[in-house]
């Protein structure tokens, strides 16, 4: 079988959610398809690093540079004088003239919930993307049971249709005990311990204004750290720290993008994760804080309970109080925060990219051989 993959969101600079889940799934999925004699084609907009994947003669790189519209131009005329048995797509959109036998991973449908924390041309964009992706897709692929049960029920996509099949954590996260690399991370970022950390990108339905306000009422001495770039419709985030007196004004600190090199000392030096977010497909920020033994606080909403199951203490994201009252528990019950780390080291057990490449490959053929 010929595997056509979209492999682009692999060589992006700054990598977020989507884009480590095609970077980690791929190096897991190709040694998989490998082993068992198909080929992959694998399609970039630009050059990949040397290392990013194995070199096999079972595997063929097209790098297709394009100025503008590279999916539905470019990928889009290569896929159709060379089709693939099925084509892929693990982070973007299928292209809107390819009819041939197609997957794609559709991670979350959080603009249907909130479509106010979007650009109004990125909210009709995803709109159109996930609906074409669905419609036109042999299968599809839901990160969680909460993204099935959105693609059902707001997307009107059949049951029978798609395919619950978990991401894993990234396998180079685990705790850092080593000092001077913790030290040496958090000066690099200007973070006095104790801290709370905040690690995603900053954007309105990571609900961060009210885990500011959250932060302001609980009179910790902790920091409170965010961590992670500026994203869309960000700036009511910032205006809410620069409204504050000092001296929580102070305690709040902004690090901007964190490189993959200092993420597993920035979750292993905090207090605790706190992610109440109002939506999510999956969760990764629970999961990595998990694998570097932080305990974490998240959200009864969504995907979140299913993700960190019994290893996170879950409060209601509309609950400022409740947020309040969640941080100071981690910080003052050091034997709950305990039990939380050892609870998040099994439950990371449950996901693994190895697993996750058996279960997408099996989909795959069901796709390739549906007529």
């Amino acid at each position: 079988m010929i595997i056509g993959i979209d492999a682009s969101r692999t060589i992006t600079g700054q990598r977020t959610g989507t884009e480590a889940y095609a970077t980690f799934l791929l190096q897991s999925l190709i040694p998989l398809a490998i082993a068992q004699n198909h080929q992959l084609r694998l399609y970039f907009n630009q050059p990949p690093p040397a290392d990013l994947f194995p070199q096999s003669p079972q595997i063929e790189q097209r790098i297709m540079p394009f100025p503008r519209l590279w999916t539905h131009l470019r990928l889009a005329a290569e896929l159709h004088q060379r089709p693939p048995d099925i084509f892929f797509t693990p982070a973007h959109v299928i292209p809107f003239s390819y009819f041939g036998p197609s997957v794609a991973t559709v991670h979350d449908l959080g603009y249907h919930h909130f479509p106010e924390a979007h650009p109004w041309r990125q909210l009709a964009y995803l709109r159109w993307s996930t609906r074409h992706n669905g419609r036109r897709a042999r299968r599809i692929v839901a990160d969680s049971e909460a993204t099935k049960q959105d693609l059902i029920q707001l997307d009107g996509i059949p049951a029978t249709k798609i395919d619950v099949i978990y991401p894993g954590v990234d396998p180079a996260l685990r705790p850092v005990t080593d000092e001077d690399v913790l030290t040496a991370v958090l000066h690099k970022h200007n973070i006095s311990p104790p801290y709370l950390l905040y690690l995603s990108t900053l954007q309105p339905r990571k609900n961060l204004v009210r885990l500011i306000q959250a932060y302001t009422a609980s009179s910790l001495p902790h920091q409170l750290v965010l961590a992670g770039k500026t994203g869309w419709l960000s700036q009511p985030i910032l205006t809410e720290i620069s409204n504050l007196q000092s001296p929580i004004s102070e305690k709040i600190v902004l690090t901007g993008f964190v490189n993959e090199a200092d993420k597993a000392a920035l979750l292993s030096g905090a207090t605790a994760v706190l992610y109440p977010s109002l939506y999510e497909g999956f969760g990764f920020p629970v999961l990595e804080a998990q694998a570097c033994g932080t305990a974490v606080l998240t959200a009864t909403t969504s995907s979140l309970p299913e993700v960190a199951g019994d290893a996170a203490l879950l409060v209601d994201p509309l609950d400022t109080t409740a947020i309040t009252q969640g941080m100071q528990r981690l910080v003052k019950d050091e034997a709950y925060r305990q039990e939380l780390v050892q609870r998040g080291f099994e439950n990371v057990k449950r996901f693994g990219w190895e697993e996750t490449a058996v279960q997408l490959l099996n989909t795959l053929k069901k796709a390739a051989h549906k007529r």
